[in-house]
């Protein structure tokens, strides 16, 4: 048995971002395919509960059967995910409008004209330009920027409460990624969704998220709103990711530092904490012991040895 994630902790306010940063590999992925009921065989849940409030009932997902009636209700229509690839996201011999449509029927019990009317309504609203014809076009016809705006307003167009998005900006150019993660803003305004937001990159939590968790090895290391984790970072983890972050302010001598070494495979995980390998500032306790994620200032949580 090996912990993907292990005792990953936190809640998402509605209306608000909640970003999810750390390197490949920390469990990013795993924990939003886990809200979803996604998690493939023979990867399960082994414990904990995932507590859903949509519109005053509260739901735990993980007593939902995967494939179940209740879940498949709940996916694409309270929850909704916009995965980081859109041309392997967005089957290629279906239309973007047939694609959209199948959700709005499925969940929304609209007729075909109306959910088409409905699938043109939400291209136009991610700025999806001519909706009337790109709706029947096929997702090869389509530029990067448009599919993952197609993929947006797919995930959209049930108005669902939380919205999963991991890494959607990944393949898309600068200029792109930038109207990408304005729209999401804006949306999540217009439809008051929550979104949790999966990134590597911190200049995009800057911009997107109200709090920040940062995970390492599949536990969360720091957790603080987006202000406290630039202003007074504490975990080294997330002092070795600012670091690492180019700076216009930065004079040309300068180098950018590096954090040494890989994440490790959760089969050889270090037995205390996960960090301590690649850690400036490890101790003897840190081998030994797993430290405990405690507020260091309010509002404030870090698993370190160094506020034990």
């Amino acid at each position: 048995m090996v912990h993907a994630v292990d005792g990953v902790d936190f809640s998402i306010e509605p209306e608000k971002t909640l970003g999810v940063v750390g390197e490949s590999g920390c469990g990013k992925s795993v924990t939003a395919l886990s809200i979803m009921g996604l998690i493939q065989s023979p990867g399960k849940i082994e414990a904990g509960e995932i507590f859903l409030n949509h519109d005053g009932e509260i739901i735990d997902l993980t007593k939902l059967a995967p494939m179940g009636k209740k879940m498949r209700s709940i996916r694409g229509n309270k929850i909704a995910m916009i995965f980081q690839e859109p041309m392997t996201s967005l089957n290629p011999v279906y239309t973007i409008g047939n694609q959209i449509t199948e959700t709005i029927i499925l969940h929304q019990g609209l007729r075909k004209r109306e959910a088409r009317k409905r699938a043109i309504e939400m291209l136009t609203a991610v700025g999806i330009s001519s909706p009337e014809q790109r709706v029947d076009e096929y997702p090869h016809q389509l530029s990067g920027g448009m599919r993952q705006r197609a993929m947006i307003a797919m995930a959209l167009s049930c108005h669902p409460s939380l919205l999963i998005a991991d890494e959607p900006t990944t393949a898309l150019d600068v200029t792109i990624q930038a109207q990408v993660l304005d729209l999401m803003n804006d949306l999540r305004k217009k439809f008051r969704a929550s979104i949790l937001f999966i990134t590597h990159d911190l200049g995009v939590i800057a911009k997107m998220a109200d709090h920040v968790v940062v995970m390492y090895l599949g536990k969360i290391v720091e957790n603080a709103p987006v202000r406290d984790i630039f202003k007074d970072p504490r975990h080294p983890y997330t002092h070795g990711l600012m670091n690492s972050i180019p700076s216009l302010k930065m004079s040309r001598k300068k180098r950018l530092v590096p954090i040494k070494g890989v994440v490790p495979d959760p089969l050889e995980a270090p037995q205390g904490c996960g960090f301590e390998p690649r850690c400036p500032s490890a101790m003897e306790r840190c081998k030994a012991h797993i430290p405990p994620l405690k507020e260091v200032t309010p509002n404030h949580l870090a698993a370190c040895w160094l506020y034990a």
